[in-house]
């Protein structure tokens, strides 16, 4: 396992363990992350999202797979089992990950997965009408966006 692939091994294990601290040491000062709903974060946000994540997903459970670094990053597979808060949906989400890593440190990540599958489970009928327009992608975002704000101001 070379160097890369163990710090995203580690990551996620510390994922798995909530352990907050161990996750965001693992990245750099300037780092950044997007997915669907959690666009375009610089790393104090992306530190705060974790936090929020692990603290109000009460029953959250991932599983990891198929880690693959080479000298400039790493991608990943993961799974996460957890209830959607907005609705309290049952929600099993399949991500994608890449990583670009520096100096032992996670400066891009970047989470792909399928919004429409994820939103028909977390919005229910919601979702299944409008899980695939824009639009719902957008105030998703935007709602997160909000809520991170207020979490890291501890208004959350």
């Amino acid at each position: 396992m070379n160097d890369n692939e163990q710090l995203i091994q580690h990551f996620y294990t510390s994922f798995q363990r909530k352990d907050i601290q161990a996750m965001q040491d693992c990245y750099a000062a300037d780092a950044t992350f997007s997915d669907p709903a959690f666009t375009n974060l610089n790393a104090a946000e992306v530190r705060s999202m974790w936090a929020m994540l692990l603290k109000s997903g009460k029953d959250m459970r991932i599983e990891f797979k198929n880690i693959k670094g080479n000298e400039g990053g790493a991608t990943a597979e993961w799974d996460a089992w957890y209830t959607f808060s907005a609705t309290g949906n049952k929600v099993h989400n399949s991500i994608k990950a890449s990583f670009l890593i520096e100096n032992g440190k996670i400066v891009k990540h970047t989470d792909h997965f399928n919004f429409y599958r994820w939103s028909r489970q977390s919005l229910g009928l919601t979702g299944v009408l409008l899980g695939w327009t824009s639009f719902l992608r957008n105030k998703v975002s935007i709602t997160a966006k909000k809520k991170l704000k207020s979490f890291m101001l501890g208004k959350a």
